[in-house]
């Protein structure tokens, strides 16, 4: 017998003993699930899962690539899932959209995903617990905060973020007809504001449409191909739509990221690195927003971004979204939050999650 054939035999030895190790985990795994069900505890447990993304790189001590561990991982958690009664997860569809990627790359292909039309129908079936969790875009690294998303979160009585995911985001040019030939663009109009350089480079008398998502536009474009319709998306949802590449990794920033939200009922424990979104009003007098600022400063809490959108109770009055590090339940924020909370009109915080 030679070597290679030797080595065989070790690997099949090997996958053996990770297959019993993988049928033993999952019987610990039901029975986890066993006893959730007669407590009423949740199957996703963010930060459970966050302290194992930590074990898994110390164990790994940088032999494996540790994005490629974690990926095998996830499907093994996915399975967990299933094994302990099984999850719901929404996400803005159809298949092949961003948010679709995002809730696969997150909940691994063991869950069950559903497709909504809208934001707002996602939200509305997440609250009356026709799914258990939403997958939705909060900020992109180029564009900014998805306003839509912010607002309805803003306007939920019960969803909070309880967790987050980092999407790489590479669009492509989508169309079945030359280059030369597109009049029109479709996409998500945080995808076109992804673009919007490149787009200005390459197509400045195109007329940019913006659609309910992504693959509602690679729809479009493969409808109306004759016509000069092109689309921007993924490679994904080209395929799904059977539209060609014409040219791949188009975005403005070539690390052009989605932070996606996993959007629910529960609210997670502190994990020691923490991230939390908070929403507040300030008062209308000079002044008000720098004093804000200044207590988290007071606080020595960092602040990751901010925002500002309308109103919708007074006119030309602004609400503020902010990330900062930290946990609602953990100081300092919890002490900073109290203190903003006595000289502000409004404040809620829409979710403390883990930062990895």
């Amino acid at each position: 017998m030679d070597e290679i054939e030797q080595l065989r035999e070790q690997i099949d030895r090997v996958d053996a003993s990770i297959v019993e190790l993988l049928k033993e985990r999952m019987q610990y795994v039901h029975r986890v699930g066993e006893i959730k069900a007669a407590d009423g505890g949740e199957l996703f447990v963010p930060e459970r899962e966050s302290a194992q993304r930590e074990k898994l790189a110390r164990l790994n001590a940088g032999v494996l690539p540790d994005e490629a561990l974690l990926s095998i991982y996830r499907q093994i958690i996915s399975c967990g899932y299933l094994l302990e009664g099984g999850l719901r997860v929404g996400y803005l569809g159809p298949e092949g959209t961003w948010s679709h990627q995002a809730a696969l790359a997150r909940f691994g292909e063991s869950v069950t995903l559903m497709p909504f039309a809208s934001f707002s129908h996602l939200f509305d079936a997440t609250e009356r617990g026709e799914v258990d969790y939403a997958v939705v875009p909060i900020e992109n690294n180029t564009a900014g905060f998805v306003t839509q998303t912010m607002d309805l979160l803003m306007g939920s009585s019960s969803l909070r973020i309880c967790a987050q995911h980092m999407q790489s985001v590479q669009n492509c040019l989508l169309a079945n007809c030359e280059r030369g030939e597109i009049r029109t663009i479709y996409s998500h109009p945080q995808v076109l504001g992804q673009c919007k350089l490149w787009l200005q480079q390459n197509f400045p008398n195109a007329e940019q449409i913006s659609t309910a998502s992504t693959a509602a536009a690679a729809q479009l474009a493969h409808a109306e191909a004759a016509k000069g319709a092109a689309a921007l998306g993924s490679r994904l949802v080209g395929g799904l739509n059977k539209l060609n590449v014409l040219e791949a990794n188009i975005q403005d920033n070539a690390t052009n990221t989605t932070r996606f939200a996993v959007v629910g009922k529960q609210r997670t424990r502190p994990t020691g690195k923490d991230r939390s979104t908070v929403c507040f009003g300030v008062p209308h007098v000079p002044g008000s927003l720098a004093d804000v600022l200044m207590l988290f400063k007071k606080h020595e809490i960092n602040i990751y971004c901010i925002d500002s959108r309308p109103s919708r109770h007074m006119s030309w009055e602004y609400m503020f979204y902010i990330d900062v590090d930290g946990h609602e339940k953990c100081e300092p924020l919890q002490t900073c939050l109290e203190e903003l909370r006595r000289g502000s009109p409004m404040l809620k915080v829409l979710g403390s999650y883990p930062e990895l």
